[in-house]
């Protein structure tokens, strides 16, 4: 992963990271307030030999007091110095000085004659007046551990520092806590956010198609949840940004066509519910509003859905033109916009793939081709059924939709391997279902033209754009037949 990609997870799960920090914040304030209070009550006391006066004698003592200093510091905790303290009446103890000895720790410094001890009590009163006792146990006793047999000890303790009650506790470190807390807390949900991250294996943006594939991304179509109720937002509302994402996707599909021939496209997914017919009738409607003949065929023949979208009669259409029953200037239907003409499923056969890959599609292609500038095909999703692959071998290029969100990586690459299977073209692939919000939102612009506004209603590219060459010549119904939308929005 990249820095932008960490800088991505950060801003898409930064709600959870923000909460496991606080968590950990919370958690560490409660360990505090739980833990009881220790204190720490610490004396230090200068251990020295006395043996004469001269120089020698004096670095002889100091090297005898650094050596025996070390002795002193195990010795501490020793029932010879502990007993006395726990005997001692005025201290009220009731411990024995085992258990004394666990409250109870001395250093000495490197090269230093400096004995400190340092007595932990809950009781901060209670633990500068052990440490006093102990350190006043060590002095007394000190002497008799080094007496030689002949003669009086010389070594002697000088108590510098006695121990003061306590102010803070040592136990807990609240503030040490609270930055641990903190720590702990953002570390956890970073590799928490990280984790779902690696295991969601769900298409989010363009940059995990880029991780993909080199397909080129086309359009990006943002979420809309009033779509299933206005499927056409580009004749209910077409000064929106959603709408003008379907003129810059119209406007994309243009430089497709650098190398001229018939401009048939199959419009299809991996999964079911990706857009795609929803996509491939947007993109119809504003290829004809740009002047181009049109013709939109629904081949998806086990779930038809153009007729109900653009609320015309699909009792009768593609299936019944291909096992010849009707003819096909009969069964297709102009549209509002004068420039789409539409061809609905028709009955839903036994034999879609049959159908679709027959002799018979392949000659009706050949002959809308030459009757309309531009054909798109819906067709159903590819990893269910091969119908859309059949199709797409015959046609000059494939739109594959993918659902942010809802398309897993494996799931796009299963359905691209299925169209290079049968050296079908993937002309590019259609974001849809985009967030509005968050680090993969749709950005209204950024899959084309759209920068320079969408308050213009018909866009530059549209108006600049050739007149109609003329009436779809082979239609059926007119548009104040049954079931059409007669005018222009």
């Amino acid at each position: 992963m990249e820095l932008r990609d960490y800088i991505r997870v950060v801003r898409k799960r930064w709600l959870l990271i923000v909460i496991l920090t606080l968590l950990g914040v919370a958690a560490a304030a409660v360990t505090s307030l739980l833990i009881p209070p220790k204190y720490e009550a610490k004396t230090l006391s200068f251990v020295s030999v006395q043996n004469g006066g001269t120089i020698q004698d004096l670095t002889q003592g100091n090297t005898y007091a650094q050596s025996i200093i070390k002795s002193f510091v195990d010795a501490i905790t020793s029932p010879r110095i502990l007993d006395p303290v726990v005997d001692d009446g005025e201290l009220h103890l009731t411990e024995t000085s085992a258990d004394l000895a666990k409250d109870v720790t001395a250093s000495a410094g490197l090269n230093t004659v400096n004995m400190e001890i340092t007595v932990t009590r809950g009781d901060p009163v209670e633990a500068a007046n052990i440490a006093n006792a102990v350190t006043a146990s060590f002095q007394k006793q000190a002497p008799l551990l080094t007496s030689p047999v002949d003669g009086a000890s010389p070594v002697v303790v000088n108590i510098l520092t006695p121990a003061v009650v306590p102010t803070a506790p040592v136990v807990p470190n609240t503030k040490l806590n609270l930055v641990l807390g903190l720590l702990v807390g953002l570390a956890l949900g970073f590799a928490i956010a990280l984790l779902i991250e690696v295991l969601d294996t769900r298409i989010r943006g363009e940059h995990h198609l880029r991780q993909l594939t080199d397909v080129p991304v086309l359009g990006g179509i943002a979420f809309d949840k009033q779509t299933p109720k206005r499927p056409l937002i580009v004749q209910s509302a077409p000064r929106s940004p959603r709408a003008e994402a379907f003129r810059s996707l119209r406007t994309n599909l243009q430089f497709l066509d650098v190398e001229g021939g018939p401009r048939t496209f199959v419009v299809t997914s991996s999964i079911p519910a990706e857009g795609k017919s929803t996509t491939a009738a947007n993109l119809a409607i504003v290829m004809a509003q740009s002047g181009l003949r049109v013709l939109l065929i629904d081949a998806d023949l086990r779930s038809p859905s153009v007729a109900e979208v653009f609320g015309i009669e699909g009792a009768v259409g593609l299936t019944d033109v291909l096992i010849g029953r009707a003819r096909l200037s009969d069964v297709i239907q102009q549209w509002g916009v004068k420039n789409l003409g539409l061809l609905p499923a028709g009955a839903t056969p036994p034999n879609p793939s049959e159908l679709l890959g027959s002799q018979s599609m392949a000659a009706l292609l050949r002959t809308v081709e030459k009757e309309f500038d531009a054909v798109l095909i819906d067709g159903p999703p590819l990893l269910p059924v091969t119908d859309s692959a059949l199709l797409a071998k015959q046609v000059r290029g494939t739109l594959v939709v993918v659902a942010a969100g809802r398309t897993h990586r494996g799931q796009l690459a299963g359905a691209l391997e299925a169209l290079r299977s049968v050296d079908a073209r993937v002309s590019g692939l259609v974001l849809t279902m985009l967030p509005t919000k968050g680090p993969d939102s749709y950005q209204y612009g950024r899959y084309g033209y759209g920068a320079y506004g969408y308050g213009y209603g018909v866009n530059a590219v549209e108006a600049a754009s050739p007149a109609a060459p003329g009436p779809i010549r082979g239609t059926g119904p007119t548009p104040t037949s049954p079931g059409g939308r007669p005018g222009r929005p």
